[in-house]
């Protein structure tokens, strides 16, 4: 596996809802976040954009060599307001929903080594490179 094939991932997008309710311009959609992927002599880096989400709101596994990212977020104000029927919004365009994203980790990740960290609306997870093996001298025996 090449570098090439950590970017390749498998979007699970749009599992959260799209909807726009009759008679209105209310509209909610939800997107891939943003992602830039690192790769630097001893390691990978995913920093991946989550803006409004807290660490709370993400979950993060690691099945087989597929590294998966996932977060679920809904607004809870507009469910509020929506039950009270205060509030009507004639243009919505702040998103909220769930993804889910799928990295393929390239063959020397090593996976024992993820690490995750969450600041200021970046998540950003780490892994370590596995050393490679050295070159082994082979002594030669005399036949006989």
């Amino acid at each position: 596996m090449n570098e090439v094939t950590f970017f390749d991932s498998l979007f699970n997008d749009l599992i959260g809802n799209c909807a726009r309710p009759a008679g209105t311009l209310y509209y909610t959609s939800v997107s891939k976040p943003k992602v830039d992927v690192k790769e630097e002599n001893q390691s990978y880096t995913i920093e991946m954009e989550l803006p409004g989400r807290t660490e709370k709101d993400v979950t993060i596994e690691l099945n087989h060599d597929n590294l998966i990212i996932a977060s679920t977020q809904e607004d809870k104000k507009q469910v509020k307001e929506e039950k009270k029927n205060e509030t009507k919004y004639l243009l919505r365009e702040r998103k909220y929903g769930s993804f889910k994203r799928s990295f393929n980790l390239p063959a020397d990740a090593d996976s024992d080594s993820i690490n995750a960290t969450f600041k200021n609306g970046v998540l950003t997870v780490t892994m370590a490179k596995k050393l490679a093996a050295m070159p082994k001298k082979i002594a030669i025996e005399a036949a006989s």
